[in-house]
């Protein structure tokens, strides 16, 4: 197992961070990746809520080898924009961006004058602006008219024609079926349950059916919440506290797929998590932790114990 690592709720200042990632990179993890365009300035009022695209490409020019990533939102992106951003950081830093997309649901977006369209009317805006990239980034003179995205004869160069590979977030019919038809990478938005997962894969499946696409073909990356030293109770309370928004799930089925204990057990269950679950790219969660006990984390669960 190589798994990537996710440094997330802006616990880091920019120095703490740069290091943290550089110790991935030295320790040979498969990516890092961290707080994408979502704020989160209402939970984190004191914190440095640093830009999730500066911050990625910032990281792409400090590191030398680690793949970077994080979340960009299609409300806050112009299609275009976006793919000559993505076309540049290719070009500086060839086949180290990992591009994840997703339609967002923080409300606190609209203090910075950005749209929240309903649900249904950002599942269209995604499409839309999926579609352009991948023309845009082919090369191709693109024309848009549709209903969000709007381009007129718009290029991007260079061009880095099929380089650039896309993770789309969903755990939901409709969002699966944008994975299905224009993902490289299916992120799943799920608890780390494998019934659930299942049962969406097979929902993802039907899909890529019907868009003649062959669903073994898809990556699949997910989050998998590790806390390598600490016990089975305080995991699961820690877990809770960073992810509300699986408030509903029941403990019985979130306590199965935390990775908790001596290191060598936490290894373990993030291996029989990443067969359980159909992953190709597993990413340890590192969110929430402070520097010090981070760094034993990555120490601990490294690909390569042993290797700084």
């Amino acid at each position: 197992m190589r798994p990537a690592v996710y440094f997330g709720w802006h616990v880091h200042p920019w120095e703490e961070l740069l290091d943290l990632v550089r110790r991935a990179d030295a320790l040979g993890y498969a990516a890092a990746f961290v707080d994408g365009d979502v704020t989160m300035l209402a939970q984190r009022p004191d914190a440095d809520c640093l830009d999730g695209w500066t911050v990625t490409a910032a990281l792409l020019g400090a590191t030398e080898r680690i793949p970077i990533g994080s979340i960009r939102l299609v409300h806050h992106w112009n299609a275009a924009r976006l793919a000559q951003a993505a076309a540049t950081a290719q070009r500086i830093a060839p086949g180290r961006l990992r591009l994840g997309v997703a339609i967002g649901d923080w409300k606190i977006d609209t203090r910075f004058g950005l749209p929240m369209p309903p649900v249904g009317e950002r599942i269209a805006w995604l499409d839309e602006s999926l579609d352009a990239l991948r023309a845009l980034w082919a090369g191709d003179t693109v024309t848009r008219r549709g209903r969000h995205v709007q381009l007129e004869r718009a290029r991007v160069r260079p061009a880095p024609g099929t380089a650039l590979e896309i993770a789309v977030a969903a755990g939901r019919p409709r969002m699966l079926g944008l994975v299905a038809k224009h993902a490289d990478v299916w992120e799943v938005s799920l608890p780390p349950v494998p019934a659930r997962v299942t049962a969406a894969a097979d929902q993802l499946a039907a899909a890529c059916t019907r868009h003649g696409r062959d669903p073994a073909k898809l990556g699949r990356s997910m989050l998998l919440f590790a806390r390598p030293g600490v016990g089975a109770a305080d995991a699961l309370a820690e877990y809770r506290r960073l992810n509300p928004w699986f408030a509903d799930v029941p403990d019985a089925e979130i306590a199965p797929g935390l990775a908790w204990g001596d290191p060598t057990r936490c290894r373990q269950q993030l291996l029989d998590l990443t067969g359980a679950l159909g992953l190709t790219l597993p990413v340890i969660d590192a969110s929430g932790l402070p520097a010090e006990p981070t760094r034993r984390l990555l120490d601990a669960l490294a690909p390569v114990p042993g290797s700084i």
